[in-house]
C-alpha cells in the first residue's frame, strides 16, 4: 500500500560509534546507526523516512511519516503513516501509528495506539481532484 509512493532519499546518517546529545530535526530521510539522547523529529511539510538500524539506540521521542526500526528506542514512537518493526527492534514507550508491520521477534513495552481519523494522519488526496 505505501510502497507505491517513492520513498524520500536518505540524505543524513548518524554513523555507528557516533553519540549525539540533543534533539534532532530532519527533512526527507535519516538513517541512525549510532546513539542519540534526545528527540528525533521529521518535518511535517514533506514526506519523511527514518531508518533506525539494529546498532542504534535512541533515548527520546521519535516522530516521522515512515519509520523502519530494528534498534532500540526508549521513548514514544509516532509514525504518521507506517511503522515497520524488524525482528531486533525494541521499544520502551507508547507506539502511535497509522499502519503497523511487526516482524517476529520485535518487542514493545508500552501501549499500541492507532491514529484515529483527524489525528496526525496525512490528508487523503484523490486522483480525480487533480487537474
Amino acid at each position: 500500500m505505501f510502497n507505491k509512493k517513492k520513498q524520500p532519499p536518505i540524505k543524513s546518517l548518524i554513523a555507528q560509534g557516533s553519540r549525539i546529545a540533543g534533539n534532532i530535526f530532519f527533512s526527507e530521510g535519516l538513517r541512525i546507526d549510532g546513539e542519540v539522547s534526545g528527540d528525533v523529529q521529521a518535518d511535517t511539510g514533506q514526506p519523511s523516512l527514518l531508518v533506525i538500524s539494529e546498532m542504534a539506540r535512541i533515548e527520546g521521542a521519535v516522530t516521522a511519516d515512515h519509520i523502519i526500526l530494528n534498534g532500540t528506542v526508549r521513548g514514544p514512537v509516532h509514525a504518521r503513516q507506517l511503522l515497520e518493526l524488524q525482528p531486533k527492534s525494541r521499544i520502551e514507550g507508547d507506539v502511535h501509528y497509522a499502519a503497523l508491520e511487526m516482524h517476529l521477534g520485535a518487542l514493545i513495552a508500552g501501549q499500541l495506539c492507532p491514529l484515529l481519523e483527524g489525528e496526525e494522519k496525512p490528508a487523503l488526496k484523490l486522483a480525480a481532484n487533480n487537474p
